[in-house]
C-alpha cells in the first residue's frame, strides 16, 4: 500500500506542478483539475477498502465531497468555455458548495469517535478561536456582501455561503487539532493539511472577489494549485495505512492545557474584536458595532468559562496530589503520613467517648528471604495481596496503613488487647502464599501520646519476632518487654 501511495503522490504532484505552465485558455487546464480531483476521490475509495477502515463513513463523505467539487470545475468550464455563460453565481457553485456539508459531517464524526468523553476545554478553545476569526469574516467578507447592491439576492446568498462555511470548517479543524494527547498519524496530518489547503484557497478567492482585485495569471494558478494540493492530500490520507487509526477513539489521560501556541491563538482571537473597534473608531465610521459587541460578549463569556475550567482542573489536581501524599502506591493503603493523622483522630475519639483503643504492628516473617528467592515483583505482589486480604477482615471503624517495607500498622477502635489479638490471629489465617507474620499489640492507657502507644506496640512486635516469629505478643507495659525485645535472632 505504501508503494501505491508513493506512485500516487508522484503522479498527482507532477500533474499539479505542470498545471502552473498550462495556459488559462486551454482546455487542458480544467481537464487536469478534474482529473486530479476524480483520481483523488477514486483513490480514497480504494484506500478505504484496501486498508479495511472500520469506520469508513467519514472517508466516503470526503471522497464524495472531492467528486462534487471537481465536478463543479467541469461544469464551470463547460458553461464558460462552451456556452459562453459568464453569469455568477452559476450551477458550478452548487457543486462547489456541496463539498462543505460533507466536510462538516465527516469531521464531526471523526471528532466524535476520537473523543472518549466530551472535552469541554477543547470545545471552549475552539469556540473562542472561531468566534474571533468569524468576526473577521463578517466584517470583511460577509457584511459587505449583505450590503452589496451589485449582486442579486441569490448571488449575495452564494457569496455569503462560502465564508460562513469556511468558518464552520475552521471550527472543526481547530477542534481536531487542540485535543490533548491526540494521536497524530500520517493520515491525520494529510487530512488536516488538505482541509487547511481548502481554507487557504477559498479565503484567497473570497478576498480577491470581494476587493475586486485583478489577481493575474500567476495568482490564479497558485490558488487553483492550492485546491489541487488539497485534492491530492485527501487521497494520500485515505491511502496511508494509518487511516485505520484516524477515526478510532484516542485513549489518553492527558489533561487539556494551554500550550504556548494555543495561548497565542486564544489571545489573538480575543483581541480581534477590540482591534476592529479601534480601527472603525479611528476611521470615524462604526459600521459593525453590533457584530463587534456580540462577538466581544461571546469572547468574554468563553474566556470566563475557560478560566473556570482551569480553576476546577487545578483544584482537582490539588486533591489528587493530596490523596497521593496519603496513599501507599503499591498497596493502596494509607501511608505513614496518613497514619499519623488518622491515629491522632482515633485517640481523640477514644478520649471523648471513653472507649478503649488498641494499636497493632505486624511484620511479614522472613520477607527478605522471600524476595531473594522469588524476586522483588513477586514480593510486591505478596505485599499487595496480603494488604487486600487483611483489609477484608477488618471493620469499617478499624484502620490499617503500610508503615514501611513489610511492616503494617493497625488500630482497633473500641477494642482491648484481647480483641485486637483475636483479630490478628484471624489475619494470620488469610495471609496469602502460606506466609506468616509476627505481631505486637498495645492498648492505649488513656494518657500516652500516639508516638508512645506505637512505640509500645513496636516493642511488642520485636518480642514476637525474638520469640520465634509467627506469633502475636501483647504489651502490658514497656518495661516488661525491654529485655525480650532485644533477644531477636
Amino acid at each position: 500500500m505504501r508503494s501505491l501511495l508513493r506512485l500516487y503522490l508522484t503522479i498527482t504532484l507532477t500533474a499539479v506542478g505542470a498545471f502552473l505552465f498550462i495556459p488559462e485558455v486551454s482546455w487542458a487546464q480544467p481537464v487536469l483539475q478534474v482529473g486530479v480531483g476524480y483520481t483523488a476521490a477514486s483513490v480514497m475509495v480504494l484506500g478505504i477498502r484496501r486498508n479495511r477502515v472500520c469506520f469508513p463513513l467519514p472517508w466516503y463523505l470526503f471522497a464524495g465531497g472531492l467528486f462534487t467539487h471537481s465536478t463543479g470545475i467541469l461544469v464551470e468550464a463547460v458553461l464558460t468555455r462552451t456556452l459562453n455563460n459568464q453569469a455568477s453565481p452559476s450551477l458550478a457553485d452548487a457543486f462547489w458548495i456541496a463539498l462543505y456539508p460533507m466536510l462538516f459531517v465527516g469531521m464531526a464524526l471523526i471528532i466524535r469517535r476520537r473523543s472518549a468523553s466530551r472535552d469541554w476545554a477543547a470545545l471552549v478553545d475552539a469556540s473562542t478561536i472561531t468566534t474571533g476569526l468569524g468576526l473577521l469574516c463578517w466584517v470583511f467578507l460577509i457584511h459587505p456582501a449583505v450590503l452589496s447592491s451589485a449582486d442579486t439576492m441569490v448571488g449575495r446568498a452564494v457569496v455569503i455561503t462560502y465564508p460562513v462555511a469556511d468558518v464552520v470548517v475552521l471550527a472543526m479543524l481547530v477542534r481536531l487539532l487542540i485535543r490533548p494527547g491526540s494521536h497524530r498519524s500520517w493520515s491525520f496530518t494529510f487530512m488536516v493539511s488538505s482541509v487547511t489547503a481548502f481554507l487557504v484557497g477559498d479565503v484567497g478567492w473570497a478576498i480577491i472577489y470581494r476587493l475586486g482585485l485583478d489577481s493575474g495569471y500567476i495568482w490564479d494558478h497558485v490558488l487553483d494549485m492550492t485546491l489541487l494540493i488539497a485534492y491530492v492530500l485527501f487521497g494520500a490520507a485515505a491511502l496511508h495505512p494509518s487511516v485505520r487509526d484516524v477515526g478510532e477513539e484516542t485513549q489518553t489521560t492527558a489533561v487539556a492545557r494551554l500550550s504556548p501556541w494555543l495561548l497565542g491563538l486564544l489571545t489573538t482571537a480575543s483581541l480581534i474584536a477590540p482591534c476592529l473597534l479601534l480601527v472603525e473608531v479611528y476611521n470615524d465610521q462604526i459600521t459593525d458595532g453590533l457584530a463587534i459587541a456580540v462577538s466581544s460578549t461571546a469572547l468574554f463569556l468563553l474566556v470566563v468559562t475557560r478560566m473556570a475550567q482551569l480553576l476546577r482542573q487545578v483544584e482537582t489536581q490539588a486533591r489528587h496530589l493530596r490523596q497521593l501524599a496519603r496513599v501507599d502506591e503499591l498497596t493502596g493503603l494509607p501511608n505513614r503520613r496518613a497514619w499519623n493523622s488518622d491515629i491522632d483522630d482515633a485517640l481523640e475519639r477514644a478520649r471523648r467517648d471513653r472507649v478503649p483503643l488498641s494499636v497493632a504492628m505486624i511484620d511479614l516473617d522472613h520477607f527478605k528471604l522471600f524476595n531473594d528467592e522469588f524476586g522483588h515483583p513477586t514480593g510486591d505482589r505478596l505485599l499487595k495481596s496480603a494488604a487486600a486480604a487483611w483489609q477484608e477482615e477488618l471493620r469499617a471503624v478499624d484502620g490499617m496503613a503500610r508503615y514501611g517495607g513489610e511492616e503494617f500498622i493497625l488500630f482497633f477502635e473500641g477494642s482491648d488487647a484481647d480483641h485486637a489479638t483475636e483479630v490478628l490471629i484471624r489475619l494470620q489465617g488469610v495471609t496469602p502464599l502460606g506466609q506468616t507474620f509476627s505481631g505486637g499489640v498495645a492498648t492505649w492507657n488513656g494518657d500516652e501520646t500516639a508516638d508512645a502507644l506505637v512505640d509500645r506496640a513496636d516493642v511488642a512486635l520485636y518480642a514476637a519476632k525474638g520469640g520465634g516469629r509467627n506469633r502475636v505478643v501483647t504489651a502490658e507495659s514497656r518495661a516488661d518487654l525491654d529485655v525480650a525485645a532485644f533477644t531477636e535472632h
